[in-house]
């Protein structure tokens, strides 16, 4: 896991404030394709945006995230949920403890054949992996102009279309929901630095991107003004399940 990964609990109030949640459709089209869940586990939790809309299902969740501020967050949003440092290559779970491991915004920081193969441990037979993703739409003008002022995320330039995922895994299904996110100009000046590119900017740099920020929100026609801006993003999801083995 890289540097940039662990960076967000430098900016943990950020990510609270700036990052989406996830659409109702996409988390009941998971769960439907997912088949029956009772127990689920939520790695590269973060402070627990994707988690909630699975305590909300009324799920038994435990949490996997390797960043002590963000987990800290967690535990303190969601006190019911078990929180466990770790990541994805190496979680500190039993063998066939879960009936659907989830990965919102987090999948493209993993090694994925070791990901893959500790995945495939933690599922019980017919179990799920769904790879999740919130990615801000660029066919809307102003939200293209906008990744120009910011610059694009790992999650951004990742394949969500097609993500990759090992053996003993492969595939099943894809689903793509268009929606839009309500944000304060204060809670979209968050979703920009809450970027781990962002985070780990140079002083300088960091101030001279939010500067052009500023600019874009006050000067374009379609922002100039407001006070919300409806973010539009397409969420994701890829469900994997564990190709049986011959023999």
């Amino acid at each position: 896991m890289t540097t940039d990964a662990l960076s967000f609990g430098q900016a943990v109030g950020d990510y609270e404030l700036g990052r989406p949640s996830y659409p109702q459709e996409a988390v009941d089209w998971l769960l439907h394709r997912a088949g029956a869940v009772a127990e689920v586990v939520d790695v590269g939790a973060g402070t627990g945006k994707f988690t909630a809309s699975l305590v909300a299902r009324g799920l038994t969740v435990t949490a996997v995230e390797p960043d002590p501020e963000m987990r800290a967050r967690l535990v303190s949003n969601f006190p019911s949920v078990q929180a466990l440092a770790g990541t994805a290559e190496a979680m500190p779970l039993p063998d066939a403890s879960a009936d659907l491991v989830t990965f919102a915004q987090s999948w493209h920081w993993v090694d994925v054949p070791a990901a893959s193969a500790e995945v495939a441990r933690l599922l019980r037979p017919g179990g799920a992996l769904a790879l999740v993703w919130n990615i801000r739409d660029p066919e809307v003008e102003w939200v293209e102009q906008l990744g120009e002022v910011m610059g694009s995320s790992k999650a951004e330039q990742y394949n969500s279309h097609e993500p990759a995922v090992a053996a003993p895994l492969a595939i099943e299904d894809y689903a793509e929901i268009l929606w839009e996110n309500p944000l304060t100009r204060q809670e979209l000046i968050a979703m920009v630095t809450s970027r781990s590119y962002v985070i780990t900017m140079a002083p300088a740099d960091r101030a001279a991107l939010l500067v052009r920020l500023d600019e874009l929100l006050d000067t374009h026609p379609d922002l100039a003004g407001r006070t919300e801006y409806l973010m539009p993003y397409r969420t994701r999801v890829t469900i994997a399940r564990a190709v049986p083995t011959a023999g």
